[in-house]
């Protein structure tokens, strides 16, 4: 008796609930009746505006087009009464349910209890209240009957109601997807003089296929483009897909929504591991600054490497949310004069690129990559496990690519922003000017563990860039580099 007053008690909760959600849909179809009601009257009036203004020839065809929107008004208004009857007398008979399986519960015996809960059940089995359909059957949009009257007098014998232009069709082999930007290209299915412009949205997902009605982000729009295609530029991959759809517009009213396509926008997104930074770094999700009072008063003093001063512990730092559980929390923070951070998502295959900008005040920084497993006294470039480019500039600028403790000189002119680019499965690393996308130089190996982006600062600060998909021009200076074997393109490894 236990169980069957539990699964009554369940069915009372679903009864309750879709009783609620019955009552709030008859409060939307009073709501689209009145605004059915409303639209048409609106609509009648500038139509009658309209017609005032014109010759004998529209008057005659004025009470012919008022017929057809009130024709229309009747139309609508009839669905939604007769949906509205059937959702009342639905309701009716749910709430009568309802009292019904309330009042079962106080029968004490367990027969007829049973026989009532059986009841119950089948009765709810065949509700109406289950089988309505809960969305309104036509809506409240009477624009569809408005008319365009800026043609020429001689066509005024012709005129009718705006058509509601057809839905546009997306070409995904058209759409490109390059360099953080996505070009959505579309045709319509035949050709149609009376449209004005079109209606983009756009959206992030992380699911595939088709969109979900109830999905994490909303639709975005831009309105008023007025040829067939449309390129959204300077965005941030940081979803694996976009949906996009389109509508064609006229002065009157718009169209369906095309057939939504869906485009992969997958790329490296990746912030600063605040647990892994020294106490000497400031970092806040994805800017790192040198901090020189963050590391004063550390009470475990590091042999041969002691930080100088003392007082209180460093300050308190932006947290970051986990991206990957296995890579962060479970290393040493780096110490000493090793003022080095850490990426919070390991490389483990593919190929990827991310960019970061220096102050220009920066006396001295690296920006490279590294195994989980380099030390908290290492720096960049001075291990087996790290590569990475430093500049220095105290005194005098210095620029070189390091790895294994050995450097090599790069002769050129360090730029504003530098690009890295990291092919995990071809088992190269390359450095780019994120501006010029000239290369600056690329380290070739086998990566044997999973790599963790990795930064080094000293006095200044350096800015990260992520989300971004690798450049259409390091794809070709990639294929010309592997093409060319010996080329000065590609340095010869300070390694191997």
């Amino acid at each position: 008796m236990d169980a069957q007053k539990e699964a009554l008690q369940r069915i009372i909760s679903t009864l309750a609930n879709k009783n609620d959600e019955i009552q709030n849909f008859i409060d939307t179809l009073s709501h689209t009746l009145k605004g059915v009601q409303a639209n048409s009257s609106n609509v009648i009036a500038e139509l009658d505006e309209e017609f005032d203004g014109l010759y004998s020839i529209l008057d005659e065809m004025k009470e012919s087009m008022t017929n057809s929107i009130k024709q229309e008004q009747a139309h609508k208004s009839q669905e939604l009464q007769n949906q509205l009857s059937q959702c009342s007398n639905a309701l009716e008979n749910s709430e009568e349910l309802l009292e019904f399986a309330a009042r079962s519960l106080d029968i004490k015996d367990p027969e007829e209890f049973s026989k009532a809960a059986r009841q119950i059940k089948d009765r709810v089995t065949m509700a109406s209240a289950f089988r309505i359909s809960l969305k309104p059957k036509v809506s409240d949009n009477m624009t569809h009957l408005m008319v365009d009257f800026s043609q020429e007098r001689q066509m005024l014998q012709a005129l009718k109601f705006l058509p509601v232009p057809k839905a546009p069709e997306i070409d995904p082999v058209e759409c490109l997807v390059a360099d953080n930007a996505v070009t959505i290209v579309w045709r319509m299915p035949e050709e149609d003089n009376k449209i004005d412009h079109f209606v983009l949205e756009y959206r992030k997902t992380n699911f595939d296929g088709l969109p979900r009605v109830k999905d994490e982000t909303c639709w975005e729009l831009i309105d008023y483009i007025k040829g067939a295609e449309y390129t959204l530029s300077g965005l941030k991959f940081d979803s694996k897909y976009m949906n996009f759809r389109v509508r064609a517009c006229n002065k009157a009213v718009a169209g369906e929504y095309s057939d939504p396509v869906t485009l992969e926008t997958k790329a490296l997104v990746f912030s600063l591991d605040n647990t892994s930074s020294h106490l000497n770094l400031k970092v806040e999700d994805s800017y790192v600054e040198w901090d020189p009072t963050g590391g004063k008063g550390q009470e475990n003093k590091i042999k041969g490497k002691e930080n100088k001063g003392s007082g209180t512990p460093s300050p308190k730092r932006t947290s970051i949310s986990s991206r990957s559980p296995s890579i962060r929390g479970s290393r040493d923070r780096f110490t000493g004069e090793s003022y080095t951070v850490l990426g919070d998502t390991a490389i483990e295959s593919g190929q990827h690129y991310w960019e970061v900008r220096a102050q220009k005040d920066c006396k001295s920084y690296s920006v490279g990559v590294a195994y989980k497993n380099l030390g908290k006294f290492d720096q960049l470039g001075k291990t087996n496990t790290s590569w990475c480019i430093h500049v220095n500039n105290w005194l005098q600028t210095t620029f070189a690519a390091k790895h294994n403790n050995k450097a090599k000189t790069l002769d050129m002119t360090v730029p504003d922003r530098i690009g890295v680019y990291c092919d995990f499965d071809g088992g190269q690393l390359s450095f780019y000017n994120a501006s010029s996308k000239q290369l600056l130089y690329t380290f070739k190996t086998k990566f044997t563990q999973p790599l963790l982006p990795g930064f080094m600062v000293w006095c200044g600060g350096l800015a990260l860039s992520t989300g971004l998909q690798v450049p259409s021009a390091v794809k070709m200076l990639q294929k010309s580099e592997n093409g060319l074997s010996g080329s000065a393109t590609s340095l010869t490894n300070v390694t191997q």
